[in-house]
């Protein structure tokens, strides 16, 4: 007899996500989580002692998969930063359960906007903004760039959530207007203060 296949904590992690993602984070649970491994809950609960560790490794993998989902653009600099707030909101078009996850779940506590802004993870953000804003690479600038993220993170948010509620239809022309108003509206904020 065959043995049976081992069933590895990346796997699990997977399956966590894989129910997020379908079913929402909610749903993930050593039984769910399980069915989708064809397993029975102990390699499940082995790699994870409690539900809620299990929870926040599908929490992180969430986080990383929307940061590559994000930067997913191309173009020239001022179309990267117009291409990362768009994606922001076809994420939660695309993925609604994966963005009420990373947003609506409470497993963001601790991270304020403050905190988020100065992250390492936000860093490749921050560098294709400076980069469409012509800007070097000082400090000076880095705090101009940061300024800028957070009103169109304030815009591209609102939007984002409103659709992932189902509150508001996807018209991908009229919200690229709205956003191209608010980051030049923003940058010119930044060069006239």
């Amino acid at each position: 007899m065959p043995p049976k296949p081992k069933i590895t904590k990346e796997m699990v992690i997977d399956a966590a996500f894989k129910v997020a993602r379908e079913e929402g984070w909610e749903n993930i649970n050593a039984r769910i989580v399980s069915n989708k491994l064809n397993c029975s809950t102990h390699p499940v609960m082995y790699h994870f002692a409690t539900i809620e560790n299990l929870k926040l490794a599908a929490f992180e993998r969430t986080d990383q998969f929307h940061l590559e989902y994000l930067m997913n653009v191309s173009g020239n600099e001022e179309e990267i930063m117009l291409g990362i707030g768009l994606n922001y909101i076809r994420f939660a078009v695309d993925e609604p359960n994966l963005f009420r996850f990373l947003f609506q779940s409470g497993y963001t506590k601790g991270n304020s906007l403050l905190e988020m802004i100065n992250s390492e993870g936000l860093k490749p953000v921050l560098s294709a903004m400076q980069q469409g804003m012509n800007l070097d690479l000082d400090q000076m600038d880095l705090d101009q760039a940061k300024e800028v993220f957070i009103t169109l993170a304030m815009f591209v948010h609102g939007y984002a959530s409103i659709i992932a509620n189902n509150s508001l239809e996807f018209d991908e022309k009229l919200i690229a207007e709205h956003l191209e108003r608010v980051y030049t509206g923003a940058i010119l904020s930044i060069q006239s203060s």
